[in-house]
This record gives C-alpha cells, structure tokens and sequence, in this order.
C-alpha cells in the first residue's frame, strides 16, 4: 500500500476510480501457486485436498484473475467427533499465519486426527499472499468483511464452506501477525480510503493473542500463552496498560467484539477460539520461530481442549 498519500483528496472517501489508481500500485512479490498451493497438493496422501472457492478478479488482468481456494479435511470424517477449524492468511500479507497452518498440517495434525475432525484453510487470501497485503483487490479488507453479504469474496468463501460443513464448531484457530508495516503502510492507507484519522499505535514487540469479548475463555488463552512463551517472547503491554489500543486483559490477551467487527475469529459460535498474533519484525525473531509459534498455539489449544473435555 505504497504512495498512498499521491492518491484521491485529503478528507475525502475514495471512490473506484481512487481504488484503481491504489490496485495499480500493486506488484506481485511471489507465488500463491508455487509456494502455497504445491504444499497444499503435497499434503494428499494426509488430507481430502477440496477446493471450496474461486475467487475471480477481471480487474487484474492482463496478470492472474482467478484463484482457487482450497481446504484440507480429513479424509473420513467422523460425526462423533468435534471439529476444529485452522485459518491462516486471512490477511495475505501475514505471512507465518500461512505457512504456520501448513506446518501444523504437515507435522502435527496427525497426533490429533483421532481426536477432532481438522479442517484446515491455509490461504484464504492468495492475492493478498502475493502482493504482501492486507486488502483484497478492491481495497477490501477480508477480516473486516465476515458478516451476511460480505464484500469480500474470500470472507463470503469461506464462510459458505464453514456453513457447508452442517457442524458447530468446538475451536477456531485464527493465524495472524503484527507487523512495523501496519504503521508505515496498512494504517495510513486505511485513513486515506475512508477520510478519517487512524492514529499509529504502539507496535508490541512480541506475541500476543486477541480473545473474543463476548466469550473470553481466559483459561485456554493462558494456555496458549504459557506454552508459546517457550517458542518466542511474548508481548509486554504499552504505557497505557494497552496493546494496539486494546486493555491487557492478562499476560499476552487482549479481547476484540469478533463478531460485532466482522472478524474471521467471529465467523462461529464456537467454544474456543483465539486470533495470533505473532510479530516477525522483531529482531529477535525469524521466520521459523514465527511458524513455530503458530504451530505451537494449535497443539497447545488442542492439548487443553483434550485435557478439560477428558477431565
């Protein structure tokens, strides 16, 4: 979301023509194809690989208009088993909330599977994968938009297929970064598009996870907590007792209103749920670390989740 300030007039919303000159802006940076969707093929031997969308984009054209969405469920799925579901690039541009779904596929999902029915949604916004960014093509963004009639194709997909599933779910793991560029570029382009001030917040160095306020679940987020401690740091809160504007609500949690904001942890009633947050900019942190941690929220959730139901 670069040279946001050369488009539209100060103070005023934009319109399609200033949502066009933002989408030609935009350069792809890698490969949907080559780097997600060959891992998601590698993993059919574990997994029933379904495709449950197709997000289309005319306005793309002459480069790639069309991406299919795929999903990895198990390949019998058992109705007296819950259901667990595992959402990574809601946000394109995070990038180890993508690879970290399919490293919990790869290498963890197994010991699980007798357990609890996973399905598992890498990527549910491959154009915003590819770009590095946080809106879809519109200058929609995708985890403001799961609500009835949403504006987001890849929102409106993946609800159809959580719907389709004729389940409740038990728990939503929602895979998430914080990045230095939700300063630099997501939040001065936010203010631009919709003429309205949106101050930069303190970026938390460190992990953190963000609950559903109206069904906090403070145990399970502690749990979570207290195991990706020993993956990666976790975020301490700002001078105001806050991180990115919201109350600490304990050690690394703060709570959102999911459903109210149209978020992708707000899509069910499930039992448990909680958004990562992890933060690759840290210079004490790497890419791996940052899949490791996503990786870790899962089987630490699961692990509680089997412990209270068994109990």
């Amino acid at each position: 979301m670069t040279q946001v300030s050369t488009i539209g007039t100060s103070g005023v919303k934009w319109g399609d023509s200033e949502k066009q000159q933002w989408l030609a802006l935009q350069a792809v940076k890698r490969s949907y194809f080559a780097d997600v969707v060959s891992q998601i093929d590698a993993l059919g031997s574990e997994f029933s690989v379904e495709q449950y969308g197709q997000l289309c984009y005319p306005e793309l054209a002459p480069a790639t208009t069309e991406y299919p969405l795929f999903v990895l469920k198990p390949k019998s799925w058992q109705t007296d088993k819950p259901t667990v579901l595992v959402t990574g690039g809601v946000h394109g541009y995070e990038t180890s909330g993508v690879h970290g779904a399919l490293a919990f596929a790869k290498t963890a999902a197994a010991q699980y599977s007798q357990a609890f029915n996973l399905v598992i949604a890498p990527c549910v916004s491959p154009w915003g994968y590819e770009t590095i960014n946080r809106w879809n093509p519109t200058a929609t963004d995708p985890n403001r938009s799961f609500y009835a009639n949403s504006p987001a194709q890849e929102s409106a997909a993946l609800m159809k297929m959580v719907n389709e599933l004729g389940v409740e779910l038990l728990a939503h793991f929602d895979l998430h970064e914080t990045t230095d560029s939700d300063n630099t570029e997501f939040r001065p382009a936010l203010a631009a598009r919709d003429a309205q001030t949106h101050d930069n917040w303190n970026i938390p160095d460190g992990f953190y996870l963000v609950g559903d306020s109206e069904n906090p679940q403070a145990e399970f987020q502690a749990a979570i907590i207290n195991a990706v401690a020993t993956v990666t740091h976790i975020a301490p809160a700002d001078e105001n007792g806050e991180i990115i504007g919201a109350p600490l609500e304990q050690l690394g949690v703060i709570n959102y209103a999911k459903t109210k904001l149209g978020l992708c942890g707000g899509l069910s009633n499930a039992m448990y749920k909680t958004t990562t947050e992890v933060y690759p900019d840290s210079a004490t942190a790497t890419p791996q670390e940052c899949i490791a941690a996503q990786v870790m929220v899962i089987t630490s959730g699961l692990d509680f989740i089997l412990a209270q139901h068994n109990a």
